[in-house]
């Protein structure tokens, strides 16, 4: 889009995560209104002219995930009706990611769902970060740009004095590949938790298959919502024979008891980013360390405006 101006608008989702995007971008933040009516109705107003330009915003799908998700379509359509030339959808963290296919019967597939909303709505292009499932881009019949926070992480993690013969773990059978990744990279071991799932957001540990025993161990993860497969993990990695256990997600919903549960665990530190933001109670747990995407996603967004490659982020 080279010679087309470039606009960047942010949601009201993540605010601090949209001003160092806007910081490292180096531009103003898109001039726009939004706010609620006393009916809980929302409305947008852009101040300024966004014919012809190439337009981003950027909203994470965070709690509250239905109100912030409608905040996005609505920006999306204003965008649209003012005569953007393109319209992208940056989208930190995606919501409704988990629910990607049927498990039982009669029930919706709600990702793909939110894929059509978001296209009808006005987007041309989505930029997102560690999708649950990555095959959640062909739920779209627009170009997806999939980032993952993997090397900032990894950068961090190779810092940390006194963290040797490290074991990547992975918190179940579908995050293998994810921890291999992890593993390659950092040059580790690899290990899995192997655990049943009776319902939702309840899980049992059976046992660890992969060697922890004097070792420090790493678990990644994408999302970690109330944690109990997390702390449920990390306490049988100890009685594994684990040293230290550290733990890192992109996405930390933090919901419900989770909190309360990771300062009860015997993690050392949870490592996230800031695709979601703390709530008080996140922010004033000290085994919590934030770490922050916006120069990634920042770099992105001015990749695909000037036409240049963004899977080179990652090599």
């Amino acid at each position: 889009m080279k010679g087309y101006q470039l606009k960047v608008f942010a949601g009201r989702s993540n605010p601090v995560l949209g001003e160092k995007i806007f910081e490292a971008l180096n531009i103003d933040q898109g001039k726009i209104e939004i706010l609620d009516f006393s009916d809980t109705e929302t409305f947008v107003q852009i101040h300024e002219n966004i014919r012809g330009a190439d337009v981003f915003a950027v909203q994470s799908l965070c709690q509250p995930g239905n109100s912030n998700l409608m905040e996005l379509l609505i920006m999306m359509d204003a965008f649209r009706r003012s005569s953007a030339e393109r319209i992208t959808a940056v989208i930190p963290y995606f919501a409704y990611a988990r629910q990607d296919r049927k498990v039982q019967p009669r029930v919706p597939i709600t990702a793909k769902l939110i894929a059509n909303l978001l296209v009808a709505a006005g987007a041309d292009r989505v930029i997102t970060l560690d999708l649950h499932a990555g095959q959640i881009q062909g739920f779209f019949d627009i170009p997806v740009d999939h980032l993952f926070a993997g090397p900032v992480v990894m950068d961090y993690f190779r810092n940390i004095e006194g963290l040797n013969d490290l074991t990547v773990i992975s918190p179940d059978a579908g995050g293998v590949e994810r921890a291999r990744a992890y593993a390659k990279r950092l040059d580790a071991g690899l290990g899995i938790i192997d655990k049943r799932r009776e319902r939702a957001n309840v899980s049992e540990v059976l046992r660890i298959i992969g060697d922890v025993d004097g070792r420090d161990v790493l678990i990644v993860d994408d999302i970690v919502d109330t944690a109990g497969t997390l702390t449920q993990g990390a306490q049988a990695l100890v009685d594994a024979g684990a040293r230290k256990v550290y733990a890192t997600c992109t996405h930390a919903v933090l919901s419900g008891p989770a909190i309360g549960r990771i300062q009860d665990s015997p993690i050392e530190e949870l490592v996230v980013s800031d695709t979601i933001p703390l709530t008080e109670q996140g922010a004033a747990c000290e085994q919590i360390k934030v770490l922050s995407v916006s120069r990634m996603l920042a770099e992105a967004i001015r990749r695909i405006h000037e036409d240049e490659s963004v899977s080179s982020l990652f090599e």
